[in-house]
């Protein structure tokens, strides 16, 4: 057999799961449009929508959020062209796509800022007032958590941002942080769909969570919100968050625990009855195309067990055990193996460096696999981004740990200091791509070459 290159191999089969969920390809790629009748049709679920009749004075208005909406939105001005009305699109920085007809403004992510705050405005004014005859469809996206950060009534965005700083910074899963976030927020968990009656509307989401729970997809701005002002404050308590909190924001959870603030929406609420809600990609979606990729190219192939979910460091130890494991117990001559992975693992920032949970996967991965060979590992967020840096993850082998002392990098005080980004990008394991126009959390891809012996360190 040829000899493989892994870094390609994994790259290729990484990308091959990216196109598989792209917004603009999935719906160029499965919808129909029939008169007035729109349809969305994949493998496994369907979907269809009566599109508005504009000599009756229905409009057909697009809104989206997250860092694929803008994809997603160039997919629908494909499809259903000269039928949309307008549309208002807010990406994160730099993630713009060329539109004809939506327009799109930009905010920060991962932690909002101020043109976050204008940014949900800016959507409440461009709802304004919906007709009955109106259609809405509503592009949702991982990151429209930070990119509409419209703080409840009695807050300001200076605390939106510090809470979600302090939640990051903690440890609380993705989960943990979007219950708190809706009941901190004026547009989410919801509380959109209540600004979008009495127009009826249809959600497409992009999964960038675990279970595909719709409540947890951009926290949810559509749908009911099964989470409560109770489960907020829990949350902070787990985490011992109370003291650090600013005031206003513990007061006004507190206000709502005692019944003093609206809850959001919940299941049975009017806002729904004329609300659909779609998840047209997802991680499985996106295994399931780097696992056909991998074998297509003469790859075994090999699921690593559960999605990937919780401390950073004991996952990548994890995977690495397992890729050593399947190593070890390969005889000689036999196929290239590759393990694949994906999920979103939980990062616990305490230092003061820069780097994502997918290059400090790779730097902890590094480190137990030290001194091997014929074994490469890649970790790298589907939207291509990773944790406030522009790289989407990092590769990891045998050297990498020794082409870092040889840049005069100590990789202990490194990942003490939480700064896998400056490692990988002087050992040249950093994996850049730019925005991906998607977003289904993170792959991670293993591979074995094809061995005379087992690795040994």
């Amino acid at each position: 057999m040829t000899k493989l290159d892994p870094r390609a191999s994994l790259t290729a089969a990484w990308r091959a799961a990216v196109a598989a969920v792209h917004g603009e390809t999935l719906l160029r790629r499965h919808s129909t449009v029939e008169d007035d009748q729109w349809s969305i049709r994949l493998p496994d679920r369907e979907w269809r929508l009566s599109l508005p009749d504009p000599t009756r004075g229905g409009r057909l208005r697009i809104i989206g959020a997250g860092k694929a909406a803008a994809s997603l939105a160039r997919g629908l001005e494909e499809v259903l062209g000269a039928r949309i009305s307008d549309g208002l699109v807010v990406v994160k920085n730099g993630h713009r796509e060329p539109l004809r007809i939506c327009r799109q403004l930009e905010a920060g992510h991962p932690l909002p800022d101020a043109a976050s705050a204008r940014a949900a405005q800016a959507v409440f004014a461009f709802v304004g007032r919906p007709d009955a005859r109106d259609v809405y469809i509503v592009l949702l996206t991982g990151g429209a958590s930070a990119l509409l950060a419209g703080p409840a009534a009695g807050l300001d965005l200076a605390a939106k941002i510090a809470v979600t700083r302090l939640l990051v910074a903690s440890g609380a899963s993705i989960a943990q942080i979007n219950v708190v976030r809706r009941h901190l927020s004026a547009i989410k968990g919801g509380q959109l769909a209540r600004a979008l009656v009495p127009a009826a509307s249809l959600t497409l989401a992009i999964s960038d969570v675990l279970g595909e729970e719709p409540a947890a997809i951009g926290s949810g701005p559509t749908v009911p919100d099964p989470s409560t002002f109770a489960e907020a404050l829990a949350v902070l308590h787990e985490f011992a968050l109370e003291a650090s909190m600013p005031p206003e924001a513990l007061r006004h959870l507190q206000a709502g625990a005692r019944g003093e603030c609206a809850e959001t929406p919940k299941p049975g609420d009017p806002a729904f009855e004329r609300a659909q809600f779609a998840v047209v990609a997802t991680l499985g979606d996106a295994l399931a195309a780097a696992s056909r990729h991998a074998a297509a190219a003469g790859f075994e192939v090999s699921a690593f067990g559960p999605r990937l979910e919780g401390h950073t460091h004991l996952r990548a130890n994890e995977f690495v055990a397992r890729l050593r494991q399947l190593a070890a117990a390969r005889p000689g001559g036999a196929p290239p193996l590759m393990l694949v992975a994906g999920g979103e693992t939980t990062l616990e920032v305490r230092g003061a460096g820069r780097g994502g949970r997918n290059q400090e996967f790779a730097l902890v991965a590094a480190q137990e696999l030290a001194g091997t060979q014929r074994l490469t590992l890649l970790a790298a967020g589907t939207d291509g981004t990773d944790g406030p840096t522009n790289a989407a993850g990092g590769f990891a082998d045998g050297e990498t740990l020794a082409r870092a002392r040889r840049a005069g990098l100590d990789p202990g005080a490194i990942l003490r200091d939480n700064d896998s980004f400056r490692l990988l990008q002087a050992t040249g394991d950093l994996f850049s791509t730019g925005p991906t126009g998607t977003n289904v959390m993170d792959l991670v891809l293993g591979m074995v070459e094809t061995k005379g012996r087992s690795p040994q360190r």
